[in-house]
């Protein structure tokens, strides 16, 4: 399957984008941004249920292709979730969701180290369809770029 590959936003986050077509502004940007912020923190600490609805505030306002970006990045936020619920079938399915969506930009986008989500997501999907995710394991961090 050929996937488009979407050009690099290096912008943080998701200020300079509008809110979809025929939307009434219910959030000016810099709502967006801390609630992007917000999520960003909630997933590095472990806290996907938070992760994900904070993202999706911001998603619903947000439109393609970035709309699509956060989907993958709800995705995995709520994969790790199922997770945590012991859900494993949930969260195989949602990693590739989130995976797939994810796969269609570039290595940083947002502000965002993807690729480096993407490997991590890879990793434990391999881990999951071997059916041997040690218990040490954690879920992967999203870094921004230029921050260590």
């Amino acid at each position: 399957m050929l996937l488009m590959q979407i050009p690099s936003s290096d912008k943080m986050p998701y200020s300079q984008f509008g809110t979809t077509h025929g939307a009434k502004t219910r959030m000016d940007s810099h709502q967006k941004d801390r609630l992007y912020q917000k999520g960003l923190e909630a997933f590095n600490s472990a806290h996907f249920y938070d992760a994900h609805e904070h993202w999706e505030e911001v998603w619903l306002e947000t439109p393609n292709p970035d709309k699509m970006f956060l989907q993958g990045l709800i995705q995995v936020a709520a994969a790790f979730h199922h997770y945590s619920r012991a859900n494993l079938l949930g969260t195989r399915n949602l990693l590739r969701a989130g995976l797939l969506k994810l796969d269609r930009f570039p290595e940083v986008h947002g502000g965002l180290e993807i690729e480096a989500l993407r490997v991590g997501v890879r990793d434990w999907l391999a881990d999951l369809e071997a059916g041997e995710i040690a218990e040490s394991k954690t879920p992967p961090q999203i870094g921004r770029r230029g921050v260590k």
